[in-house]
């Protein structure tokens, strides 16, 4: 019988993002800069969104969109262009799309974000959550009502978590990985979360909180723990240039999520979010710099190097035959209307 619930449910807040690269240095005061690299689109949780619909996962989007250029302009991507479901989005009367800009220097950026509070909470726009097979979710200190109801739905949750301003690091939040089937926080988070000194130990901590633990390391790749499967697995970054950084930790989130849901070996799941990650970085950052299966493909038949065509040997047999239609990276400006 056809499963035909989403495959990954999203709640969280949108962003409209610009994004300015190759500064060189960070401006300061009184200072102007120049810079020929610029890209826009959808950016905050937009990010897992695109990259999940981008390897044809069913998705299903709960957001606020303000009622402004900048909230129609992501509506209409998402909708329109990225096949996103957000039948449980709503548009707000009067209050603005936050927007961001992302200054992007290196390997990091500062950020520079106007916006208010969104008038719907996630619990408000999730009411009852749909049946899912999975949810990407950002946990914080406050638990949400819909979390728990979606993980009594057999929905599978994969959670991540991100800076504590506070550097208090309570251990109270990972109460909550007891709904969670998965927890991908980054090694700083998940050292200071569980108290270790290590990217080892922190895995080795968590896995016993959640069957399936992974803790990113960036430009040293990640590692995991499959308590379901008894596997391990610790795989290096990519070798890449880094245009823009932003959303890479969602690309490896949602990649991660659609090889799982394929059912894959936890060696190859984590080489293939680490790959996903690595392209993305390549493009201006928010959710358009997603590979997609297109993006992924792309680079597979160009590969020389023997010893990735080894270690990525699995993509022969696990790539769609049809990647679809190139995809559709950041535009430097908003694309005029047709009318």
């Amino acid at each position: 019988m056809d499963d035909d619930r989403p495959d990954v449910l999203l709640t969280g807040l949108l962003f409209y993002d610009l994004v300015l690269t190759g500064l060189g240095k960070p401006p300061t005061p009184g200072e102007e800069i120049w810079t020929g690299g610029m890209g826009c689109g959808p950016g905050g949780i937009a990010n897992l969104a695109v990259a999940a619909a981008r390897f044809g996962l069913r998705t299903s989007l709960a957001t606020v969109f303000g009622d402004d250029l900048y909230g129609e302009y992501c509506r209409d991507i998402l909708c329109d262009q990225e096949d996103i479901d957000l039948s449980l989005s709503r548009t707000a009367d009067g209050w603005p799309t936050p927007v961001t800009v992302s200054l992007a220097y290196g390997h990091d950026r500062a950020l520079v974000t106007h916006g208010q509070e969104p008038p719907y909470s996630q619990d408000a726009l999730m009411g009852d959550p749909p049946e899912a097979r999975t949810a990407l979710v950002h946990i914080e200190a406050e638990p949400r009502e819909w979390l728990a109801k979606a993980a009594a739905n057999g929905t599978h949750i994969y959670a991540d978590v991100g800076w504590d301003p506070t550097q208090r690091w309570s251990t109270d939040l990972l109460d909550q990985l007891a709904l969670c089937h998965a927890f991908l926080p980054n090694e700083t988070e998940a050292m200071a979360y569980t108290r270790t000194d290590s990217a080892v130990a922190a895995l080795g901590t968590l896995s016993e909180l959640v069957p399936v633990a992974v803790v990113t390391r960036g430009g040293s790749g990640a590692l995991a723990v499959d308590q379901t499967t008894g596997e391990y697995a610790d795989v290096p970054a990519l070798d890449v240039d880094v245009l823009d950084a932003t959303g890479a930790g969602d690309v490896f989130g949602a990649s991660f999520v659609a090889a799982s849901l394929g059912g894959w070996p936890l060696e190859e799941r984590l080489r293939f979010a680490v790959l996903a990650a690595g392209l993305s970085v390549g493009q201006h950052g928010g959710a358009l710099a997603a590979p997609g299966w297109y993006g992924v493909d792309r680079w597979w038949r160009s590969l020389a190097d023997p010893e990735l065509k080894r270690a990525y040997g699995f993509l022969a047999d696990r790539l769609p035959t049809d990647p679809g239609p190139p995809v559709a990276y950041a535009p430097v400006t908003p694309p005029a209307r047709q009318h």
